[in-house]
């Protein structure tokens, strides 16, 4: 940074905010960097108190953002600020924030996004913001909340999907029963409260604890409640009641033919043509299904000339069947022709589609491979290589996934199109774990993944940060171009002390 005027030498500006005076300078920052805070002051003095916090600020956000600071008082400096159209004379505290994000494409573009309002937050609101620009804000900083007792909220910052749909109901009870009962939040999204989500068996998001006198009595499971509700409840709290047990789809009225262990092989063999759905009671999408194929089974069921027949089997109760036809997920579709098993069909989940194919049973389409198995720049890494393969690389990003997650098949394309970008440079490598498999699950919990998917970046085999940006192309691309153009300047300024 610029030499400082002597009233601030005694404050502790971070070396890690970057004061810039000149155009160039400005541009050149921008065009290397992908999350940078600026602070325009109407002066140095007028910077005082914001540049104490953006001091903390940038600690903690060292290696994911820059902070940098003009000053539009002095000469050189008031040419940047008119040429970037800012000025802090016009705001009352005299400063204004504004953080800049690289553009789409590659060219030396950028735009500006008001910070927050353009007022000053809390040091874990700013930190949550530049580790996370798109996410939401914390719950402590929603004027909505400040009501709710935020219990070590500024240790962690959430930045996956919440179900918010809880939080405006509960922010009004807080409000009403001010002084009655205590309302309290928790982010325990970090793996550092582990052993409270075990404690306290949070397995989702909200979970709702309440307490008398210091002792966890039971769980709130009204997710749909009002503050009324709420209000009304704390009256009286009860447990929650055990909820009825759903009738057997065997038991309820339909025409599909529920089968058995016992009476599974003579039907088929009486059959010419079954269709059958191998499903669980606590499955979404066999649910889903369960209508769509009842009509479908009503249809055939009175048809003339009907092309075969609906069963079911449910594999929790018939583990024979299950295991004989290696059942691992649900529903599943086997089609079984004259006594024998011949397909098994991922892509009949409608009437019509089901109507429609046994018009005509074809063999479906061959499954997918796996991401490991295609030809990809990607390194697919497992337990026991982990290390090794990272420590013969400076720069690697790692996706730990898990084959089933929507949000990993969503980033797997970008990710994949990274590596391919960065295939001819030795030092990077982009690369994935499977953290489904049994032998890498020791790997994913020692490496700190508490969700899917969860991207680490690594330096020669060493743990730096979790990324959090973009999980599109762009932003996998412009966080690995960032290290190496910083890699590319220390080289040039080692050749030019030489």
């Amino acid at each position: 940074p610029a030499f400082l005027p002597p009233f601030l030498s005694s404050l502790k500006v971070s070396p890690l905010i970057e004061k810039i005076s000149d155009h160039k300078d400005f541009k050149k920052l921008l065009r290397t960097r992908n999350n940078v805070l600026v602070l325009y002051s109407k002066s140095a003095a007028a910077a005082d108190s914001s540049l104490r916090l953006l001091s903390s600020v940038a600690q903690e956000v060292k290696g994911r953002g820059t902070i940098s600071w003009i000053d539009c008082g002095d000469t050189e400096s008031r040419k940047l600020c008119k040429k970037m159209k800012v000025d802090p004379n016009s705001k009352e505290k005299g400063v204004e924030l504004l953080h800049y994000k690289i553009d789409l494409g590659w060219k030396v573009s950028w735009f500006s996004v008001c910070f927050k309002n353009c007022s000053f937050h809390s040091l874990q609101s700013m930190v949550a913001f530049l580790k996370d620009p798109e996410g939401a804000p914390l719950w402590e900083e929603d004027p909505e909340a400040k009501d709710i007792v935020h219990v070590d909220s500024e240790k962690v910052h959430q930045r996956r999907e919440i179900k918010y749909r809880m939080m405006p109901s509960y922010q009004q009870a807080a409000t009403e029963l001010k002084g009655k009962y205590v309302l309290a939040g928790m982010n325990v999204y970090s793996a550092e409260f582990e052993r409270i989500k075990e404690e306290y068996n949070v397995r989702g998001y909200p979970t709702i604890c309440y307490f008398e006198k210091g002792k966890f009595l039971f769980h709130f499971e009204n997710y749909g409640a009002t503050a009324t509700d709420i209000a009304e409840w704390l009256k009286n709290p009860q447990a929650p009641q055990p909820q009825a047990p759903e009738t057997p789809w065997a038991d309820e009225e339909n025409v599909v033919y529920h089968l058995t262990d016992e009476d599974f092989d003579k039907f088929i063999k009486d059959h010419s043509s079954v269709l059958v759905m191998f499903h669980a009671p606590w499955c979404g999408h066999c649910k889903k299904m369960k209508p769509e194929y009842e009509k479908a089974a009503e249809f055939l069921h009175v048809a003339s000339d009907s092309p075969g027949v609906l069963a079911a089997v449910d594999a929790t109760v018939n583990k024979a069947l299950a295991e004989r036809y290696h059942i691992s997920g649900f529903p599943t579709l086997k089609y079984f022709k004259d006594g024998e098993e011949k397909y098994t069909l991922p892509h009949l989940r409608t009437k019509k589609k089901i109507i429609d194919w046994l018009l005509n049973p074809e063999a479906p389409p061959p499954p997918e491979p796996a991401w490991e198995e295609k030809q990809t720049s990607v390194m697919h890494l497992a337990g026991e290589d982990f290390r090794e393969s990272l420590k013969k690389k400076k720069h690697t990003l790692v996706m730990f996934y898990a084959p089933w997650c929507p949000h990993c098949k969503n980033s797997i394309p970008h990710f994949t199109t990274a590596a391919e970008v960065f295939k001819e440079d030795r030092k990077i490598a982009y690369a994935a774990v499977d953290c489904a498999k049994e032998q890498n699950h020791d790997l994913c919990k020692q490496e700190g993944v508490d969700g899917y998917p969860t991207f680490n970046y690594y330096n020669y085999g060493k743990f730096v940060e979790k990324y959090t940006g973009e999980r599109g192309e762009s932003g996998f691309i412009t966080f690995m171009r960032t290290l190496r153009e910083r890699d590319h300047e220390r080289v040039g300024k080692k050749k030019d002390e030489l």
